[in-house]
């Protein structure tokens, strides 16, 4: 027999505004049904969510207000983390976690269980971890989670991660490209063949970037077809296979498979193995256009990490059009950023002149949360004809200088925000984006910080993996997988 729904106010509700009378204007008090947890929701900004009284205990409630406020948050994730003296619930809002009042001992007991419910885990299993999936409905669409547990010193930790929604999904023009790495983008992306690498940490918005180019290239007479691990945002007109490696339906599985589907875009989540490589690049000379992610520092050391999966000098120059590195900055608040200065301004005439710089209000205001609303992208684009030799860019310095250094009057122009070169590292962008009044330097070095990016460092890089391509190692190939051959005629162009 169906239970009957007692509860009155569910996330269905909480998300379509249909508090009860007071609810929709944050100055109006809370209403009596549930306490102290609405009146946390109703106000965004206070980043409270306040314990419930002893006759509002409602497990189910809780949840619900929990994910409600996480999505008025505009959080990415959701941790719940049992520790020794209580349950520590967190929210990762533009990239940074942040802590929430611990729940009482009575809602804290039954919180997770409660969870694993509705992501149909197996609730009496604590000792592996799980993966499940919860699915809510919203005011528009439905609201996705994905639920991860692990099992921990202190009890069964619980992370939630919010998908986003198609809507989520932003054209290039909205990426925080500059108009030059746009027009470069958008050519890689017209050509008919060509691998397009995205390379940055976990967390860069790597994922968001490839979904924008999809969208770009989703037409009626193309073929799109993706392996990734999980599908986080379902594309319509587009074919996404989940990868299950538990099987044996890795990504060099996968991708075999779609190479026999009559493609014309393909796109891969993550190159992790020399499979998966040489399946890519084999992809990419048999004119398929593909797309994928890898896990490196830079678009310099992205040519290094193919090398150690054993793709060819030869097959990197034929094969990869574009290298795009990433990361994301927090912008600052325009509603309560305060103006700065800094000292190096004075090494810096023309950006002294031409900007105004900013930092965060660390009390925020109503509107964000700590001085920070929302992110935007940094970018470093290149590809392999551009990194071949040692000595190219390895004099390039993007350094803020103190007082009394110098700086080369191009590396000024750049950063007060002229049009760039044709290769910009990550933290020149970052700084563009600083001069521009977008962020904050004290962002810029958390995500970029300075010594990762001295000329000394590039030059050691460029010298010690970054040799000249060497075309003559043609019997140096990547390993194909089982099944595909190659004569030493091979010409990637017949």
């Amino acid at each position: 027999m169906q239970r009957p729904n007692t509860q009155k106010h569910s996330l269905e509700s909480a998300l379509a505004g249909e508090f009860p009378a007071g609810m929709s204007n944050p100055g109006a008090p809370a209403p009596e049904v549930m306490g102290d947890i609405y009146q946390a929701i109703a106000h965004p900004a206070a980043m409270q969510l306040a314990s419930p009284t002893a006759e509002q205990e409602s497990v189910p409630a809780y949840v619900d207000a929990l994910f409600a406020k996480a999505l008025q948050q505009r959080a990415s994730d959701l941790h719940l983390e049992p520790q020794r003296n209580g349950l520590r619930i967190r929210l990762r809002v533009d990239g940074i976690l942040h802590d929430l009042p611990t729940p009482p001992t009575e809602i804290a007991l039954r919180l997770c269980a409660r969870i694993k419910v509705m992501a149909k885990l197996d609730i009496a299993e604590r000792r592996l971890p799980q993966d499940g999936r919860i699915s809510v409905p919203g005011q528009h669409q439905r609201i996705d989670l994905r639920v991860s547990s692990l099992p921990t010193l202190w009890g069964e930790k619980l992370v939630l991660r919010i998908v986003p929604e198609t809507s989520a999904i932003l054209p290039l023009e909205a990426l925080g490209l500059s108009e030059q790495q746009r027009h470069v983008f958008a050519t890689a992306l017209s050509q008919p063949q060509g691998l397009i690498l995205v390379t940055g940490p976990t967390g860069s918005g790597k994922t968001l970037t490839l979904y924008s180019a999809l969208q770009t290239l989703n037409a009626d007479y193309r073929n799109i077809s993706t392996a990734e691990e999980p599908v986080e945002i379902p594309l319509p007109g587009i074919n996404q296979v989940g990868i299950a490696p538990h099987i044996g339906l890795d990504f060099g599985a996968t991708l075999r498979a779609l190479l026999r589907q009559d493609p014309d875009v393909l796109m891969v989540g993550e190159i992790r193995d020399e499979d998966t490589a040489a399946m890519a690049i084999r992809a990419a000379q048999t004119g398929h256009l593909v797309l994928s992610t890898l896990h490196t520092k830079s678009a310099i050391t992205t040519l290094a990490r193919l090398r150690q999966l054993g793709i060819s000098d030869r097959d990197v120059l034929e094969s990869v059009t574009l290298i795009v590195a990433q990361r994301l900055l927090r912008k600052l608040c325009d509603r309560c950023k305060l103006p700065t200065t800094l000292s190096w301004h004075a090494a810096t005439p023309d950006l002294n002149a031409q900007t105004q710089s900013f930092k965060a209000n660390p009390d925020g205001c109503h509107h964000c949360l700590q001085g920070y609303r929302g992110r935007m992208g940094v970018f470093e684009l290149c590809s392999p004809a551009m990194l071949n030799g040692p000595d190219e860019h390895a004099s390039k310095d993007t350094t803020v200088r103190p007082p009394g250094s110098s700086q080369k009057a191009s590396d000024t122009a750049e950063i007060a925000g002229s049009a760039p070169t044709p290769y910009q590292d990550l933290r020149a962008m970052g700084l563009q984006h600083y001069a521009q009044g977008l962020t904050c330097l004290t962002e810029v070095d958390r995500v970029l910080p300075q010594q990762s990016f001295e000329s000394g460092d590039a030059t050691a890089v460029n010298s010690a993996v970054l040799a000249p391509f060497d075309l003559s190692r043609t019997n140096v190939r990547a390993p194909w997988p089982d099944g595909f051959t190659l004569n030493s005629n091979y010409d990637c162009d017949q």
